[in-house]
């Protein structure tokens, strides 16, 4: 006869639990540049400072998190970096993509940014800065807005069909600037248009002083698994001068949907 549940099932119930807590803790300092304090990651964790506390001393010992006791603040460790290269390499990300985004940098002169989808936001995962000065802050590893940039756009839009539907009813449509789409019937029509001309702009509705243009790596169903882009600071290129590069990017992004595994 089932007397109930087991002790043993209790444990292993709250040693997952807890690694979902060290993870969600991983996830909230990715978003943290500059580091946070303990106090400020229980806060944002809604979890009991102790907990926090303990949970962030396992992870500096395995190298997952690293703590600055000048400034009493704590980053990603290099065990993350490590473990994201993995990633990076067992996608084909850095082998594969790289030399692609090179080329289009050297004929550009601008940045390019691979993206993919990571929920509600996109994922940088490799980029090649332009030989200017100025230089775009989405390293890999950024995880941006879908609705106010263009790899983001393009992901939308080029989503399978329920799943694009689901995006343009429940996607947050972030105000970042004043220029940022938040009404979500000009938002729907924006996707739509991106869909008929086969490419995504963003001008400066992400980030002030920035404009970008992206297209989709297409699977053989026609969906986007990835998008590319060439993003320029406003004063350099015109929005007909940068859409001009479009030609280019489809064909590297052509070539990289040839060459990378397909989600």
């Amino acid at each position: 006869m089932d007397s109930g549940p087991k002790a043993g099932g209790k444990k292993t119930a709250d040693r997952t639990d807890m690694v979902g807590k060290a993870l969600g803790l991983l996830v909230l300092l990715g978003e943290e540049p500059r580091g946070a304090s303990a106090a400020e990651i229980s806060r944002r964790a809604e979890l009991p400072f102790s907990t926090t506390y303990r949970l962030l001393g396992s992870l500096a010992r395995d190298g997952f998190v690293d703590y600055e006791p000048d400034g009493r603040r704590y980053h990603l460790g290099l065990r993350i970096f490590q473990l994201g290269q993995r990633v990076s390499n067992h996608h084909g990300f850095a082998g594969t993509a790289m030399p692609v985004l090179r080329r289009v940098t050297a004929e550009t002169g601008e940045a390019t940014i691979l993206s993919v989808r990571d929920g509600q936001h996109h994922l940088t995962v490799s980029k090649v800065d332009g030989p200017q000065i100025f230089r775009v802050t989405s390293d890999p590893g950024h995880l941006g807005s879908l609705s106010t940039t263009s790899v983001g756009k393009v992901l939308v839009a080029f989503a399978e069909d329920a799943e694009r539907e689901r995006l343009l009813a429940e996607l947050p449509l972030e105000q970042l600037t004043a220029k940022s789409v938040t009404d979500r019937d000009a938002f729907r029509a924006e996707i739509a248009q991106v869909r008929r001309q086969g490419y995504a702009v963003m001008d400066e509705e992400n980030e002030a002083g920035m404009r970008a243009v992206a297209v989709p790596l297409l699977n053989s169903q026609g969906h986007a698994f990835a998008s590319l882009a060439t993003a320029v600071p406003v004063f350099r290129l015109g929005l007909d001068e940068l859409i001009a590069h479009v030609p280019l990017l489809q064909e590297a992004a052509a070539e990289l949907a040839a060459r990378l595994p397909q989600r």
